[in-house]
């Protein structure tokens, strides 16, 4: 991709978020891989059966993603340069998250500022995977911190880091492994052999991405007035300590910047599971957090897109030696 598809991707993800009338990708991803595991578990139900098929879906969906995405675009491109183009955008558009989350977790905050922690909960369960139903206010914010914290690497950073690597394709690919991971990562009895192969893929695909946007945040802070010395501190300090060896990184780039405490106890299913704490419990988390936690979701989000546009210039420059 050019850095002005890139420029022009943002821009429209910006505009426009994710209207639900609009097809993507990542609801036809879905389609196909809740279609793959119903194929799967007619073939084989042992745990062997489960490890190898799961993997299978694991690689097939995501190479056939980007080799679909691929061929898409160079057929259109045969007939019309220009068309090519704009569907480049138009598709790597479709894997950008920014405004999208921005307003989920807007809308959540919203709900508290009119007393209204019953629809508060129902908005941010549309946006974790935890239990909301018994989640207080502060509980409810740092879900919600969290939660734009972590997409910002997944929705924001990685699908840019991935723009520049490979263009669209390569974009969608990436989408496809974290929807995967999102669908089958989990261990318990339904997926801890199926879904394994999903969950390590997604761990190895957002290993850098994670691991930027930590350094992104952090300039981010320092460019929005907020603590990058703390967010530092914290990344070096905490970024390593959740179970997940990528999603630590964001989380504590935003609790040092924001300067609050994020982790702890979660339920899933009913069940709890406690998780180290990120952070330092300097500020209370209130609905007072939300603007800049916003402020720092965008900056981050164009520092983002100028690394992308960068690194396309400079592999330019390579291949021109």
């Amino acid at each position: 991709m050019t850095a002005v598809q890139i420029l022009l991707a943002y821009a429209t993800d910006l505009c426009c978020g994710d209207p639900r009338w609009l097809p993507h990708p990542v609801r036809l991803i879905g389609f196909v891989a809740a279609s793959a595991e119903k194929l799967c578990r007619k073939m084989g139900s042992s745990p062997s059966a489960m490890l190898v098929l799961g993997s299978l879906v694991a690689l097939v969906i995501p190479a056939g993603a980007a080799v679909t995405t691929w061929f898409l675009l160079k057929e259109i491109s045969r007939v019309s340069a220009w068309a090519g183009w704009s569907v480049a955008v138009a598709i790597a558009y479709t894997t950008l998250s920014a405004r999208s989350l921005d307003q989920a977790a807007q809308g959540v905050i919203n709900r508290l500022k009119q007393a209204k922690i019953i629809e508060a909960r129902r908005a941010l369960a549309m946006i974790v995977g935890r239990d909301t139903q018994n989640l207080d206010e502060p509980e409810i914010v740092r879900a919600t911190i969290e939660t734009v914290a972590e997409n910002t690497s997944d929705g924001v950073v990685a699908p840019f880091f991935y723009m520049m690597l490979g263009g669209a394709p390569a974009a969608v690919a990436y989408k496809a492994i974290n929807t995967l991971d999102s669908m089958f990562g989990y261990k318990n009895e339904r997926y801890l052999y199926f879904g394994r192969a999903s969950a390590r893929l997604d761990d190895v695909a957002n290993y850098l991405p994670a691991r930027l946007t930590a350094v992104l945040v952090t300039v981010g802070a320092l460019l929005s007035g907020l603590s990058w010395k703390n967010s530092i501190r914290i990344v070096l300090r905490d970024a390593r300590s959740q179970p997940s060896p990528n999603a630590g990184f964001p989380e504590a780039a935003y609790a040092g910047a924001l300067g609050i405490r994020l982790g702890g106890a979660n339920s899933y299913g009913g069940r709890t599971v406690q998780k180290s704490y990120i952070g330092d419990a300097g500020r209370e988390l209130t609905i007072k957090l939300q603007p800049e936690t916003r402020r720092l979701l965008y900056t981050t989000s164009l520092l983002a897109v100028g690394v992308s546009v960068a690194g396309i210039a400079i592999f330019r420059w390579i291949r021109c030696i």
